[in-house]
């Protein structure tokens, strides 16, 4: 398990190296030049249109309920788990190399959904397909359809093996041990021997056929049932983690000076804030201030135009716009919340040992004003709905995408959602670094073509945006 563990870890450190990391952030300045600024002077405008159905529209869900499809694959383990990993590697400073990307991540988001809609297909029985791989077919040409055909296949092995199985069940099932059994005191068996041994415990086994069960009576019910889902879970749950994140902020605002100098000087010079521990460098705070980032909103990875085609609207741009607000929520707001919380705490310092979501429970149990078993118990239920919520609308991408590969065959597609519960159901017992590992280099795999794909259509976003808001003043 070790050399496993060490190889996959090596690959993730080479696909998330220096030039994907350029690549995304490079896209997202230059969509944002050629937007000029959209996710700056039009954010207002986005989150009106959050509840604003279009009446006439196309498509199967509607625009809140694309969103909320979106949202509840992006708010997940990331914005819990993934930031806390972030903060533990590469210092507090890696938060603020997360918003940086999240900005300009805004932008990029924004292009996948005015794309997602303008390039969709729809057929007779009003199903809709639509995402990175068509409009890589159709906007770019037949020529490229061969991208398209690699970008499906990374984001079904994405959906079913990485970031929305595995991490998000492995996840959930770790923050219920840490409530119910931190001492793992009711070991049911153990995996491995010496010290690669893995204790199971009873609580892990329990939560996780809870979960799997769970999901599956969702998934088997398809896009609707999982929007109807997400549509209740996600803002309620969003609501009630921000709650807990302002109550932090204003119980311990002495320390959010502090906090502040500590990411903004960490992120520029990280060995310094976090006492010269090896290997806090610059490169690693970008590293994985901007692969958790990414991890967790998910820009220019080409997840949320595959949810956002399904949206009723006509107007590609006014479904970029709601799309673009998943960022905003995601990272700007949700992250910085468990970030700020972990730098205030101080949960995120090596010495004390701890890992994935023991460093966010920490956080709660020390900021909170609440008795450590109370603020246990709201973090624990956050990370399961968000996870819960994750798998779902990572089903649905999956199945989209096995859909574009294989022509819409409906046998195929039901056979990967019983392959997607399996996933679901063996999760628990997969380590936290093989995890992440394996998320992170398919997250990587599925940006390449996204990315390629937005540069080379920067143009067509470019000219839509144009129109649209020539027409807009007058009502068009």
């Amino acid at each position: 398990m070790e050399a496993f563990t060490n190889w996959v870890s090596s690959v993730s450190d080479f696909v998330w190296g220096p030039p994907l990391i350029v690549l995304i952030l490079a896209c997202g300045i230059w969509l944002t030049i050629r937007t000029g600024l959209l996710q700056v002077f039009h954010l207002g405008k986005a989150l009106r249109y959050m509840f604003q159905d279009e009446e006439d529209g196309d498509g199967e869900v509607t625009s809140f309920g694309a969103l909320c499809t979106a949202l509840s694959a992006t708010i997940g383990t990331g914005n819990i788990v993934g930031v806390a990993s972030a903060i533990a590697a590469g210092g507090p400073g890696a938060l603020l190399w997360m918003e940086v990307a999240a900005f300009f991540g805004m932008a990029t988001k924004y292009a996948e959904g005015l794309l997602a809609i303008k390039y969709r297909e729809v057929d007779q029985e009003g199903h809709v397909l639509g995402g990175p791989f068509y409009y890589i077919e159709k906007g770019m040409g037949k020529n490229w359809k061969w991208l398209g055909k690699l970008f499906a296949l990374f984001g079904l092995l994405a959906g079913a093996l990485g970031i929305g199985t595995i991490t998000q069940i492995n996840g959930i099932t770790s923050a219920a041990e840490t409530f119910f059994d931190p001492q793992q005191a009711h070991v049911a068996f153990t995996i491995g021997s010496g010290d690669e041994a893995v204790n199971i415990t009873w609580t892990t086994i329990i939560i996780g056929l809870v979960v799997t069960v769970g999901a599956a009576l969702v998934i088997i019910g398809g896009l609707q049932r999982i929007a109807k889902v997400s549509e209740i879970i996600v803002p309620f749950m969003a609501v009630l983690y921000v709650a807990c994140g302002i109550i932090i902020m204003i119980t311990n605002v002495t320390e959010i000076p502090n906090a502040l100098y500590q990411i903004f000087y960490g992120a520029f010079n990280p060995q310094a804030v976090a006492g010269g521990i090896v290997g806090v460098t610059i490169q690693t705070a970008i590293r994985q201030g901007v692969a958790r980032g990414i991890f967790s909103n998910e820009a220019g990875l080409g997840s949320a135009p595959i949810a956002a085609a399904a949206a009723r609207t006509k107007e590609p741009v006014r479904q970029g716009l709601v799309t673009m607000t998943g960022t905003f929520i995601d990272t700007i707001v949700v992250c910085t919340m468990t970030g700020l919380s972990i730098v205030i705490s101080g949960a995120w310092d090596p010495a004390l040992g701890l890992e994935g979501s023991q460093i966010t429970v920490y956080a709660f149990q020390n900021a909170l004003p609440f008795p450590a078993q109370v603020s246990s118990f709201l973090l624990m239920i956050c990370l399961v709905f968000f996870a819960f919520t994750t798998i779902l609308g990572w089903d649905y991408y999956g199945e989209r995408c096995l859909e574009y590969l294989s022509n819409r065959n409906r046998l195929a597609v039901r056979c990967y959602r019983w392959f997607y519960i399996l996933a679901v159901f063996v999760g628990p017992y997969l380590t936290v670094s093989v995890v992440w590992g394996i998320a992170d280099v398919f997250n990587a795999l599925m940006a390449f073509p996204n990315i390629i794909a937005l540069l080379a259509l920067s143009g067509v976003v470019a000219r839509e945006t144009k129109d649209y808001f020539r027409r807009f003043p007058k009502g068009e």
